[in-house]
Order: structure tokens, then C-alpha cells, then sequence
């Protein structure tokens, strides 16, 4: 069974450039790049960029683009799984439901990537090339902000060298919760990439629709 909601037709260039702009950053920073390094954080920047961008276009761009077009919602993702047991092929007029789901998911990840990324190392070095080493300069900006938010009441009273010692050891807290939260956040993100590639090999031979033409120039059809 059938349901053409919309014609099919072919993602935007806004949506198509912000797509595979995130998918090389995200191969660059995994392969190519070294962690800390200048150039990491530098594709790291783009990435942010790039998500920015694709965010502002859910407000502002072509009906099938915006969020108001895929809501997030667990109701319609099972009405989406009863459709496929049912051998059901509904046109929707951009992702699917479970499609959806997964785009928020991968966003909201890429933030807290970009956040992590950025509160860890700071504004990108004018050298790139001179900025090596396992994590560079990273820690420093949270370090500073942490001993703002959480300021030691032993340190006022132990003097100058047990402030340092309580100072460096926040510094090193916050640190360590950064790095961790990062290296979650980008391990959840291979996940749900994973996930997103599985989908997208199921919808094309569930519902024989081009799914990845619709990403590609030349290509005449979406999820």
C-alpha cells in the first residue's frame, strides 16, 4: 500500500551542503586529524559552522527543510512501525518519523561534541600546524570557567600555595569531565551513524526509493 503525500523531490542545496559538510568533518576528525592538534580543532570550528547553519535553515529555509516539517515524536515513530509491519509505503513530506528521531539525535550529539570541543581548547590557533600533541592546549578555558562556577572556600583560608594546589587540581577536574563527556558524546555519535546507514539501506529496499540519491546532485527523491 501506497501513500503519496508529496511528489519526491530532491533535498536542497543548503540541506545536501550541511549534510555531507558534517559527514567529512567528522571523517576528518576521526581519521585524519590528530586529537588536540591545530587541524582538529580547526575542522572542529567547521563542524560547528556547518551545524549552525543547518539549524538556522529548520527555521528559515524550504518547507520540506524546516523542523516543523519532521517534529520529534515518539507517537508517530510507532505509527511509522506499524506501517512497516504492515508492508505499508507512506510518502511523508520530508524524514519519516523514526527518520526524524534519528536527525535530532545526531544533533543533539554534534552539539554536545561541538560544546565539549570548543570549551576544551578554545579559540582555533592562527598555526594550525604549530598546535600538536595528544590534546594541545585543551582544558585551559575550563578549567577557568570551572573555577568561577565553583570557587574554593578552602583556598581563601589555606593561603597562596594551598590555593594553587586546589586551583590545579579543578583545573584537572574539569578537565578530565570534558575529555570524558566529549569522548561519550562522539562514541554515541558512531552509534547512531551506524544506526543511520542501517535505516537507510532498510528504507531503500523496503519502499525501493532512491534514499541516497536524495542527498546527491542529480538525485530525485528523499526519506
Amino acid at each position: 500500500m501506497t501513500n503519496a503525500l508529496t511528489k519526491p523531490r530532491r533535498w536542497d542545496p543548503i540541506v545536501k551542503l550541511t549534510h555531507w559538510g558534517i559527514v567529512g568533518a567528522v571523517i576528518g576528525n576521526a581519521i585524519v586529524t590528530e586529537e588536540g592538534s591545530g587541524w582538529h580543532i580547526w575542522v572542529g570550528y567547521g563542524l560547528a559552522a556547518l551545524l549552525a547553519l543547518r539549524l538556522l535553515w529548520g527555521l528559515v529555509g524550504p518547507r520540506e527543510a524546516r523542523f516543523a516539517a519532521f517534529p520529534p515524536s515518539l507517537a508517530r515513530a510507532t505509527n511509522h512501525l506499524g506501517e512497516i509491519r504492515r508492508g505499508e509505503v507512506v510518502r511523508h513530506q520530508s524524514h519519516n518519523p523514526l527518520g526524524a528521531l534519528m536527525a535530532y539525535a545526531i544533533w543533539a550529539t554534534l552539539a554536545v561534541i561541538v560544546a565539549s570541543g570548543i570549551a576544551m581548547s578554545g579559540p582555533p590557533p592562527s598555526d594550525p600546524a604549530a598546535v600538536k600533541g595528544e590534546h594541545g592546549e585543551q582544558g585551559e578555558v575550563a578549567a577557568a570557567i570551572l573555577q568561577t562556577v565553583i570557587p574554593s572556600a578552602r583556598a581563601e583560608e589555606a593561603g597562596e600555595d594551598e590555593g594553587e594546589e586546589a586551583g590545579e587540581g579543578a583545573e584537572s577536574e574539569g578537565e578530565e569531565w570534558l575529555e570524558e563527556m566529549h569522548e561519550i558524546a562522539v562514541n554515541l555519535l558512531y552509534v547512531l551513524i551506524a544506526l543511520h546507514l542501517a535505516g537507510v539501506v532498510f528504507e531503500t529496499r523496503r519502499s525501493g526509493r532512491e534514499v541516497v540519491g536524495a542527498m546527491i546532485p542529480g538525485g530525485n527523491r528523499r526519506t
